[in-house]
């Protein structure tokens, strides 16, 4: 691996490499779970994810062992964040000695997990007793009827919110709040939506609805760009750009103009940031992506089951990140991916 391709950052004698564009490893999504409570469209449709739908065995998923062995390895490559995700992370059993674990892995100061909410209010304060940080917790609108139509009929919002009051009361806070926004769909209720959190500390987020996997059937005239929303939210409402918190941080952030907290806008088709990108993703069967457009992974399970040593696993982690060159969101117009993996099984 030449100078030019691999960067050092040091930071209690842990290194970070970057990949082809220069980026570095900072940040791992573990899916620890393929199943889902919800059924939403552009994600799990209940006509491919039927009841006889075969997800996969419990031990065929990555152990919590296995998980924590890889974070350690990643850690020591530079990672300093880890988000926990599914499907639905929560169906996992005991997965705050999961998070317990994590939290005592050195050199990760941050540990998140992304819910859509239902199981939240009995988790949460055992979630933060154990080290979670913070909680994002998906919810596409407070329109009764629309939140089933993009649920596919599962859960309730009383469920989701009074999971969101329980994180409150538990502190895993910033809670930030997502909404995949679909034009025809849901984009006339985004107003309430900021309204009911507006003055709470809790953060609104839109995402553009964009073609992740295959199953959703996207086209561009489905996405609603983030500045139309934006236009939308400030007819009622002054806001002031504000500040990354980091750099390569996904949403752009607006503040209130009568201090009454901020909103967020992810803006992966009209805006693209692959440039910033320092995610990487690790499936709940052990495949490692480099991007949440990608078709294929690399199998790190097998490795770690057949008996490969940290520093062989370091080192074919080392030459997959090395070698990455993804930038899918910058080049979608000139060529579409007709084959990508399903967001379920990576987390989004």
């Amino acid at each position: 691996m030449s100078e030019k391709v691999l960067t050092l950052y040091r930071k209690d004698e842990l290194s970070a490499m970057a990949d082809r564009l220069q980026r570095p490893l900072r940040d791992l999504r573990i899916s620890v779970m393929d199943r889902c409570n919800f059924r939403c469209p552009y994600c799990m449709p209940e006509d491919k994810y039927h009841p006889d739908f075969e997800f996969l065995k419990s031990s065929e998923r990555l152990s919590f062992e296995e998980i924590l062995r890889l974070a350690h390895i990643f850690a020591g490559l530079g990672v300093r964040k880890l988000r926990i995700t599914g499907g639905e992370p929560l169906l996992r059993p005991n997965i705050a000695e999961l998070v317990g674990d994590l939290s005592r892995v050195p050199g990760i100061d941050d540990i998140a997990l992304t819910t859509n909410g239902i199981l939240l209010a009995q988790h949460a304060a055992a979630l933060k007793a154990a080290g979670l940080s913070r909680v994002t917790v998906s919810l596409d609108s407070l329109d009764d009827a629309v939140f089933l139509q993009m649920s596919g009929g599962r859960g309730s919002k009383a469920q989701v919110l009074e999971g969101i009051n329980e994180a409150i009361t538990a502190g895993l806070t910033p809670i930030k709040v997502n909404a995949v926004v679909k034009r025809g769909v849901n984009e006339h209720t985004v107003v309430d939506l900021v309204d009911h959190f507006r003055g709470t500390g809790v953060i609104v987020r839109f995402i553009e609805y964009m073609d992740v996997g295959t199953i959703n059937h996207w086209q561009a005239s489905d996405t609603v760009p983030s500045r139309e929303l934006l236009t939308l939210l400030q007819a009622r409402w002054p806001l002031t750009p504000a500040q990354p918190n980091y750099h390569g941080e996904v949403a752009e952030r607006y503040r209130f103009d009568d201090g009454a907290g901020e909103v967020g806008f992810i803006s992966s088709v009209s805006e693209p940031f692959c440039g910033s990108c320092t995610r990487g993703r690790l499936s709940s069967d052990g495949q490692l992506y480099t991007c949440l457009f990608a078709s294929r992974g690399t199998d790190l399970k097998g490795p770690l089951r057949t008996g490969l040593s940290d520093e062989q696993l370091r080192a074919l982690i080392t030459g997959v990140w090395s070698q990455r060159e993804d930038r899918y969101s910058e080049l979608r117009a000139r060529s579409p991916a007709t084959e990508k993996v399903e967001m379920y099984y990576i987390g989004g």
